[in-house]
């Protein structure tokens, strides 16, 4: 197995929230199933630019850290939905203040994008 040169250093508690809601997508998913967004197809459909492996890696990684429940319904095919958990419905002030703080700064954050690719082609 894969180990990192440098071990990760836990020993503050933003390096711990980083390392159970970093990555691309776990915000977003997690805002997705509260949403009420819970089975994985329809998570994949919320998200179209995530390809199917991440996610079910993501979701893999939220489920470990007990962030989300998965429920497997007994039926041909099976189904399977993802449900928040107490711990999960404790980030959601976070999850909405990321949110609602990238909305605020959408327009500067897209001057930026379109200067830098700008500057790319001259």
């Amino acid at each position: 197995m894969y180990e990192k040169k440098i071990p990760k250093d836990f020993s503050c508690g933003m390096s711990i929230t980083f390392e159970i809601i970093g990555g691309k997508w776990k915000p977003c998913i997690i805002n997705s199933i509260n949403k009420g967004i819970r089975r994985p197809t329809d998570i994949a459909k919320e998200h179209p630019l995530a390809s199917k492996r991440v996610l079910s890696l993501q979701l893999s990684e939220l489920e470990r850290y007990d962030i989300i429940r998965k429920v497997t319904y007994p039926s041909l095919p099976p189904k399977v939905e993802y449900f928040l958990t107490q711990k999960g419905e404790s980030l959601l002030p976070l999850v909405e203040m990321m949110e609602k703080w990238g909305n605020d700064f959408m327009d500067d954050f897209l001057t930026v994008q379109e200067q830098t690719q700008q500057k790319m082609f001259l």
